[in-house]
């Protein structure tokens, strides 16, 4: 049930997050809605050739003490999880399914064991990067198209809008590479716990001692949600925040896959949707302040402080009713 639950997770995530791969680029017209979707799960699915594992470790074992996780808690974690992707997509919400997860094993864990579960270390890294991956994100993308239009002087709008419709092809992989990396990874750190309680993994397993299917399964899970698409993000996403054109587009990607190589690399689980978000909000701020509607930033930055503590509430309520009924 566990593991089912995490697949479950993990298409509704992708899913969820579609908008993070394909908004700029279904905005800007470069691809067609449907086109943009095969693209970016297909990128989704093989970012597993190119990752470790880090972010799965951390997942497992840094943001709770593995001692006190119970199969109950990873049920309460991922019930809370998948209603609150489900509830900000209804409003169009970019919401992090991450710290929806994360928020949820946290109040589950609570419940369980008391706030003595909870390592300080893991979690406050995922919590001061709430703050610095969408700076990351807007100070890389602002940068980098200061440097395109640098490098651009020289030509004609038509010839920039051409070349950057083909290079952001490269930039929309890319990112869906650092999304598929990042965001698959912490449903296989759930289902690693669960095979650690299942004793059928180590719970000091190494990389290489990792279940190939558990990977497979979840690359495909994000794949297959991706390709479905959650189309009333992409358009908050793509057209609300700000009007982008191909090279922003080209922009705003680049610098978002630039900010989920590096968190991968060092295991840090963050919000592919705070990443993409600040990025969108960093080409708008190059052209001028009020290109950016930031009454709909400002609704999004209220779901991003409110994932972490409702998803925790939800996972800790989820936890005691799943006692009461004898789920353990």
């Amino acid at each position: 049930m566990i593991i089912a639950l995490a697949l479950i997770f993990d298409f509704i995530n992708g899913f969820h997050d579609a908008a993070n791969s394909i908004a700029t680029v279904v905005s800007t017209k470069v691809l067609t809605p449907f086109t943009a979707v095969l693209w970016a799960a297909f990128f989704n699915f093989i970012a597993f050739l190119f990752f470790g594992l880090h972010v799965a470790t951390t997942i497992a074992k840094d943001i709770v003490n593995p001692e006190t996780i119970t199969l109950t808690v990873i049920f309460a974690t991922l019930i809370s999880s998948i209603l609150w992707n489900l509830i900000t997509w209804y409003w169009g919400l970019p919401s992090s399914s991450s710290h929806a997860l994360v928020g949820g094993l946290v109040g589950a864990a609570v419940a369980h064991a008391g706030f003595g579960s909870i390592l300080g270390t893991g979690l406050s890294k995922v919590l001061v990067f709430i703050l610095i991956a969408p700076m990351m994100g807007f100070f890389l993308a602002y940068i980098i198209s200061i440097l395109v239009i640098y490098l651009s002087r020289n030509s004609t709008p038509s010839k920039v809008d051409k070349k950057f419709r083909k290079l952001q092809l490269l930039s929309a992989a890319a990112y869906s590479l650092g999304h598929g990396g990042n965001d698959a990874q912490k449903s296989m750190g759930i289902i690693a716990v669960a095979l650690i309680l299942g004793k059928q993994l180590d719970k000091n397993y190494t990389a290489s001692e990792f279940p190939f299917w558990v990977v497979i399964a979840c690359q495909t899970a994000m794949a297959i949600g991706t390709m479905f698409g959650g189309w009333r993000i992409v358009k908050t996403m793509g057209q609300k925040i700000t009007k982008l054109r191909p090279f922003e587009g080209f922009c705003a990607e680049s610098a978002g896959a630039l900010t989920l190589f590096l968190t991968v690399v060092f295991g840090i689980p963050v919000s592919t949707t705070h990443t993409i978000t600040g990025a969108i909000v960093g080409v708008g701020s190059r052209q001028r302040l009020s290109a950016v509607k930031w009454g709909i930033a400002g609704n999004i930055v209220w779901a991003w402080i409110l994932t972490i503590p409702i998803s925790a509430i939800v996972g800790y309520i989820t936890y005691l009713i799943s006692v009461k009924l004898g789920l353990q």
